[in-house]
């Protein structure tokens, strides 16, 4: 049972911001932006590549409600979710982490080196 798994039952207490039958958000405990929400089905999926693409057309109109509700529907925000090891994913409980509140750099990767990856 992953620590994900363990909010969305009550083990573990989160300071939510929506939630409905399906899908839980809630802030992230180390935000990355000054507004930094963590978005999961309350089905634990591994990753990306298991989930049915009919949970995501749920969880895409949920994401979008959040996005509304934060007020970052029309000044913008990032989405990411990594995928497996390589892609950075920690937690193997699929999971979007949604950053605004700011203009967002993409500093981490503008030192990079492409011939470092081929």
């Amino acid at each position: 049972m992953t620590i994900f798994s363990k909010i969305v039952s009550g083990e573990i207490p989160c300071n939510k911001v929506l939630e409905n039958e399906d899908f839980l958000a809630f802030h992230d405990i180390n935000p990355k932006a000054p507004i930094h929400i963590l978005i999961i089905p309350k089905v634990e999926y591994k990753n990306f590549q298991e989930v049915d693409p009919k949970i995501m057309m749920g969880m895409t109109l949920f994401i979008h409600e959040v996005a509304k509700l934060l007020g970052l529907d029309e000044s913008g925000y990032r989405l990411i979710t990594n995928n497996g090891e390589d892609g950075g994913q920690e937690v193997l409980h699929l999971h979007f982490h949604l950053l605004g509140g700011a203009k967002l750099s993409w500093s981490h990767l503008s030192d990079s080196d492409s011939k470092n990856f081929i």
